[in-house]
């Protein structure tokens, strides 16, 4: 199959910086495109879940919680506290989805991978394609949320143009560390795990309160979640409350980011050329 063409072009234009230069790892991410062309309709679920909390909590409990301190201090709406980390948590939900089940099915169950390695692929290439692809579902849900949020005035700097950005860097984020854990899993069983990683994090990342009303101990443990970076830097961007400790939350994202792919690469090519 070297030098076989896999058909026109299906990724955005401008999106090869993504792949790190390899065009091998393309065609993974052209493989995935076309496969949820025809099931486009599982993609709009894990945008609507972030849009049901936020008109549920972000709206309707709005009326009932005061004005809480932005990331400086400043004091803004409930709402405004809270959309920017549910614009976080779509970015996560979209590449831990497609980061863990469904490489997981494609790894154990399809074989996939093997028939890819018959190609001049390796699995770096495979790790690579699959974190992009999965960052690419995740920043589809991020954008229609943003655009939401847009649509409701909780965009309230011109700052909010880099959110969407950064939520790439969360999905790349996420993306990384849920290909390597999938590489860990052994049963569907394991995906019990997932759960219990993703849903502590989304209830206790300061996504519904500010990080000072946890107590002194758990502030620490709160601070270890890569959500509670997600939605400090993405909550920054929204508000225009931008300041130098921001930017540390964005390193901490492509740190983790980095790594998941790191390892990810290392135990693909461990699973499928021993």
């Amino acid at each position: 199959m070297r030098g076989a063409r896999l058909g026109p072009r299906v990724l955005p234009p401008g999106s090869a910086w993504l792949l790190g230069g390899s065009g091998r790892a393309r065609h993974m991410v052209e493989r995935n495109a076309r496969v949820y062309r025809r099931g486009w309709l599982v993609l709009i679920s894990g945008f609507l879940e972030p849009v049901f909390y936020l008109l549920s909590l972000g709206v309707g409990l709005a009326r009932l919680v005061g004005p809480l301190p932005g990331p400086t201090g400043v004091l803004i709406s409930y709402t405004s506290f809270v959309a920017p980390a549910m614009l976080a948590s779509s970015a996560m939900n979209g590449a831990v989805y497609d980061a863990t089940f469904n490489i997981f099915f494609k790894l154990k169950f399809a074989r996939v991978y093997d028939s890819v390695l018959a190609t001049p692929m390796t699995p770096a290439d495979v790790a690579t394609g699959e974190v992009v692809w999965a960052l690419l579902r995740g920043a589809g849900y991020s954008a229609a949320f943003l655009l939401v949020m847009t649509v409701m005035g909780l965009v309230g700097s011109w700052w909010g143009l880099l959110a969407l950005p950064a939520a790439l860097l969360v999905g790349f984020c996420f993306a990384g560390l849920g290909v390597a854990a999938t590489t860990f899993m052994r049963s569907w069983q394991d995906f019990e795990l997932v759960t219990l990683a993703t849903l502590p994090m989304f209830l206790f990342s300061a996504t519904f309160y500010p990080l000072d009303s946890y107590p002194e101990p758990a502030r620490t443990l709160v601070q270890l979640s890569p959500l509670y970076h997600a939605a400090a830097l993405v909550r920054a961007l929204t508000t225009g409350e931008v300041a130098a400790s921001v930017w540390p939350h964005a390193a901490v994202l492509a740190g983790l980011g980095m790594a998941g792919l790191a390892v990810a690469g290392r135990r693909l090519e461990r699973l499928l050329l021993s």
